[in-house]
Formats: structure tokens, sequence, C-alpha cells
């Protein structure tokens, strides 16, 4: 049996998963806001008793946002603030007295969809979040790629490659850099890109709809948004050459960009010949949590 759980900002999600991937066990709760030790406590909570209603002692793997070090194992760019410079990994193994796996939530996402869902029997996978940041993760062989510095698969924080899209500009990021590809690939990004064009304030999922109505500005704000996630992405063809790219998050739900992009990528990919697949995801919303589990 293994145990995923999914750290989110608002809620924390446990998932047991048996061998052949069924969901055995789900369950939520709120996370405790800005409380360090009352979310380990939640952690090692949820899964106790989870473990106590399926009758088993599980592996368990955690889905985090932000990072480890690779200095000292400690979080780091984490959105949940309370969580940056603690040793969380070790905390919540010395709460359940058993070694864990922590990962990314952007990786866990990968290795949920490389290992039973749109990218299975791939070699290499790569997987996109698209929401209210933009993250990714690289699944090799149905293991993840951590990389030395522990930041393998952060494409959100390259630059955007030039397009004559732009006009020059290059939007601040909260990083400290100006123009990467989650200045423009957001969601808060593209409802930011309409506003400078057109003038309207329109959130993500209004501009899709009112595109697909005929308006005019909504559809070329997401023709700008097509082009520019092509050259992103042909940007990781050409430096992974991945079997299958996966998008998730809330922008992965716009269906359109599974065949236009892939048209539009093609004058930026070094080949002749390009097979890379784009999917939208099997598991959802639930990969993040079943990539958890997977980390075993």
């Amino acid at each position: 049996m293994r145990i995923g759980v999914d750290l989110g900002g608002t809620k924390t999600e446990l998932i047991a998963l048996g061998d052949d991937g069924a969901v055995r066990l789900r369950r939520r709760a709120p996370t405790p806001a800005g409380d360090y030790a009352a979310t380990v406590a939640l952690i090692a909570g949820m899964v106790t008793r989870a473990e106590h209603e399926l009758g088993v002692r599980a592996s368990v793997g955690i889905g985090t946002p932000g990072s480890q070090s690779p200095i000292d194992g400690r979080m780091r760019n984490a959105n949940s603030t309370c969580l940056n410079g603690q040793p969380l990994k070790q905390d919540v193994e010395a709460a359940l007295g058993r070694a864990v796996r922590l990962a990314n939530d952007a990786n866990c996402f990968a290795l949920s969809e490389a290992v039973d869902g749109a990218g299975r029997g791939a070699d290499v996978v790569f997987g996109v979040i698209l929401g209210t940041g933009v993250g990714g993760g690289v699944v090799v062989h149905s293991r993840v790629l951590q990389g030395a510095n522990g930041v393998a698969g952060e494409w959100g924080h390259n630059p955007l490659p030039p397009g004559d899209d732009t006009g020059g500009h290059a939007p601040a990021c909260y990083c400290g850099r100006h123009g990467c590809v989650e200045t423009w690939l957001s969601g808060p990004a593209l409802a930011a890109d309409h506003l400078r064009t057109s003038g309207e304030t329109a959130a993500p999922e209004h501009i899709v709809a009112r595109a697909a109505a005929g308006d005019a500005a909504c559809e070329a704000t997401l023709q700008r948004y097509e082009a520019r996630l092509a050259r992103a992405l042909a940007g990781v063809i050409n430096l992974l050459d991945p079997d299958v790219i996966v998008l998730g998050g809330g922008l992965s739900s716009i269906g359109r960009l599974y065949e236009r992009v892939p048209r539009l990528w093609v004058p930026h990919v070094f080949s002749d010949r390009i097979v890379t697949r784009l999917c939208p995801p099997l598991h959802g919303d639930s990969s993040g949590v079943r990539g958890a589990a997977w980390l075993w």
C-alpha cells in the first residue's frame, strides 16, 4: 500500500493506492494557515488514521509547494511561507518513525501522469503546471529527475523565447527577474495580457468562453498565448526531447491548446520530424496526490 499526501496552501489531501493503482482511501483536511508545527502534526495524524482504517503500514510520499535545498534539506521557494527554512521531511519522519519521500508538487504531477496517466509507457515525460504559477517536472523511466541543484523542470523561471507578440514588454516576476515564462503563461498572466492589449478586465475562463463565442479581442489574446506556449515548449523539446508533454493546472482545460500548440512549435524545434505528444492529464486534479504515492 502506498500513501500520498498533497500539501496545499488551503487543503491537504491524502490518498492510498494499491499496487494496481486503485484508490483504497481518500481524505482531505484544511491546512493550518501559517502554522508549521500544526502542519507537521496534520500530516502525521492523517497518515496514522489512514493506516488504522486500512489495517496496514504503508509507504508515505509527500508533494509540497517549493522544494528541498540540496545543501541541508530544508524547504525553500514555497508559497506556503511557513514551510520555508524548515526541515519538513525530517520532522515528518520523526513524527511517523520511518522514512518518507518528498518532492515538489509539479514533480508529483509529472510522475503520476508518467506512471499510469497520459504518459504511461513513455521513456521521458515532461509535466507542466499552468495555473496561478507555472511549474514543471521531468520523469525518466518512471523516476523523478531532481537534478544536482534540485530544480530540474523549473522552466517557469527561464525567459520566454523572443517573438513579435511581446511588444518588447518584459513583465516583472516575483523571483526578481523580468520576462520569465511564468509572467506570460500563468492564469494571472493571461488575464494581464488581455487587459494590457484590450483594456478589458476578464478572468481566463471568461476569455476562453468569449473567444469561442467569436469575440475578436479574446481570440487574439488566446492566439498570443498559444504562440508563446509553443515557443516555450519548443525550448523544452530541443533540450529534453520528451516523448510526451502533459499539461496540468487550470489552463490545461483549454481544449484547443492540444491541437494548435503542436502546429505552432514546429518552426522552433530543431528537427525535421516531431513526434512529441501534447496531452491533457488523465488524472486531472488527482495527479499531484497520486504522484506523491508513486514516489515509492
